[in-house]
């Protein structure tokens, strides 16, 4: 039987916990000091102004020697028969009219990008802190004609600006449906990268093939990225509208019956997992009305729970293993 998910019992109750949490949480929320003052070496450099504005092919030449790693590791000069050739090629591509109109929009909506860069180091002083054995990687802006949003290797970070320009922007990625690029906006860069960085770190067994070991995967994902990102709403790390988060917590109950009336934990069949944890404007199977993921959400919640309900240290809880013992150890209950 599907939830009938409830937007209207106790949604305005639970709105107004949210909102007034979300506001506390504005103004108490504090990055800690000692955090911040761990030394790292940080640097970003915006390429899309200097490849942008490169309108020779000598220009193009030092820029591909001046910068070896984003040449070797992004623009993989390999795939070229030589390095002239795909300078050649990016000189082509600079002197399309509408690659350079797509620059101009860029490079207005980011002008400045202060705040993101800010949010970016002080996430990598909280990685470094708890995992000192992180090495802060080189990270570079640039455009990227929508073809590729975020690289991410241990050295080298490349944010495709283009992908973030406003959903309401005349420019937008043209293979994402709607419900994915509307998570693609600038207040999800940091967000985004913290998440990605965080599976050199999250341990879980996935060769147990269950859908119960893909959402404490996922759980630790989210779990690790409000870690590094306390003060960040839980909105630009899952990817919900406040309305979807009010309104899973208010059916929580039922969505977690769902799991348990129909034995879903321990389901191995790939395709009835990713109705539950892959990407999806809904989860039809408990609710039309349900956001997606849910799964990935419900994780994240015994995660929480097992964390805290243990008092373990961050890095304990992203080496452990065995999604089972999480969950089991987890004491998890719907809130009431």
């Amino acid at each position: 039987m599907k939830i009938l998910f409830n937007y209207r019992q106790g949604i305005l109750l639970m709105m107004l916990t949210l909102t007034l949490a979300c506001k506390n949480q504005e103004e108490e929320c504090r990055l800690d000091k000692k955090i911040l003052a761990v030394p790292i070496d940080f640097d970003l450099e915006r390429l899309e102004d200097r490849f942008y504005n490169a309108y020779e092919i000598e220009e193009i030449n030092y820029l591909l020697e001046a910068y070896p790693d984003f040449t070797d590791k992004y623009l993989q000069v390999e795939l070229y028969d030589s390095k002239a050739e795909l300078a050649k090629a990016l000189l082509e591509i600079n002197q399309d009219s509408l690659m350079q109109e797509l620059y101009q929009e860029v490079k207005q909506e980011f002008s400045d990008f202060e705040a993101i860069e800010q949010q970016l180091r002080d996430a990598f002083a909280y990685i470094k802190y708890y995992f000192p054995e992180f090495k802060v990687p080189k990270v570079y802006t640039y455009l990227s004609g929508f073809g590729n949003d975020l690289f991410i290797t241990e050295d080298l970070i490349v944010i495709g600006l283009d992908y973030y320009l406003p959903k309401t922007h005349r420019f937008q990625p043209p293979d994402l449906p709607q419900y994915m690029a509307d998570r693609y906006e600038r207040d999800f860069i940091v967000p985004m990268i913290v998440t990605a960085i965080s599976s050199r770190y999250n341990q879980v067994d996935l060769t147990q093939n269950t859908l119960l070991a893909e959402m404490i995967f996922y759980g630790k994902a989210y779990h690790f990225t409000k870690a590094m990102l306390p003060c960040i709403s839980d909105e630009y790390i899952i990817g919900y509208t406040t309305d979807e988060i009010a309104a899973s917590y208010a059916n929580e109950a039922l969505i977690w019956s769902h799991f348990i009336e129909n034995d879903l934990l321990f389901v191995t069949n790939p395709f009835e997992i990713r109705k539950y944890t892959g990407e999806a404007p809904s989860t039809d199977e408990i609710s039309p009305d349900a956001p997606g993921r849910l799964g990935r959400w419900l994780g994240w919640n015994i995660v929480d729970d097992y964390r805290f309900n243990n008092e373990l240290e961050l890095d304990q809880l992203m080496a452990e293993r065995d999604a089972e013992k999480i969950f089991r150890r987890s004491g998890y209950k719907p809130r009431q």
